[in-house]
């Protein structure tokens, strides 16, 4: 089967440890309906365990797996195989995160098995050095975040969206650039898609919000009201 496209501008929510469970569903319910609202495609990063649930219960998001290993079929007791999570029902893999470190080898290998099964790519990159050097493996999207905003609230501002656009555009123009980190609310959105970038994501601003699915809301919106000004 062929993988249904994701195209800019699109968003990623990433729950991570912070929900669990019939949280989890809701929030990619929510996700799913803000989703076909906007005309907005939404990556959401489901911890392992409920990407069957969450994507028999939903038809616009794209379920990632937060991790994989590079392993072939066969030994590997408690590794997440990459066939695994084609017959779950993931669309892609993350890569990478600052909380799930690899080395630029086993990230090279991870990223060709993604390809082989048919998974997405989405890659973080801590630095401009780190983003270049990643679009040299040409995933399909590189997230660009400064491991130091992540979790403040305090979002990266236009300079670093130009400068991060042009150290991964320069190498590999077909590659996503996603610009995060801090990412709390709708005028956040707004501020890094207007800047430039295809792409934001959110994990503890959507997750912590005192509603979550009104948060998704508010910020799916503002990706399609800026995205719909830069192009007017």
């Amino acid at each position: 089967m062929a993988k249904r496209q994701i195209s800019a501008p699109f968003f990623e929510i990433g729950p991570k440890s912070y929900l669990y469970g019939d949280d989890i569903l809701d929030l990619a319910l929510a996700a799913d309906k803000a989703s076909e609202k906007y005309g907005v495609d939404i990556i959401f990063t489901c911890p392992v365990v409920d990407i069957r649930r969450v994507a028999d219960a939903t038809k616009h998001i794209h379920v990632f797996a937060p991790h994989m290993d590079p392993i072939p079929v066969g030994r590997g007791l408690a590794d997440i195989l990459p066939e695994s999570l084609v017959a779950a029902g993931a669309e892609g893999v993350m890569l990478n995160h600052v909380e799930k470190p690899l080395t630029f080898d086993v990230l090279e290998e991870t990223i060709k098995r993604a390809a082989e099964v048919g998974l997405y790519s989405i890659v973080c990159a801590d630095s401009m050095a780190d983003a270049s050097k990643i679009a040299g493996l040409h995933p399909d999207i590189i997230v660009a975040e400064p491991s130091e905003l992540i979790g403040t609230g305090v979002s990266v501002g236009p300079e670093y969206v130009e400068a991060a656009m042009q150290s991964v555009k320069s190498v590999d123009e077909n590659i996503l650039v996603l610009t995060a980190a801090g990412i709390s609310n709708g005028q956040d959105v707004y501020n890094t898609i207007i800047a430039g970038a295809d792409a934001t994501g959110s994990s503890s601003g959507v997750a912590k919000a005192a509603d979550r699915a009104a948060m998704v809301d508010e910020m799916i919106a503002a990706v399609r009201k800026a995205w719909d000004e830069r192009h007017q």
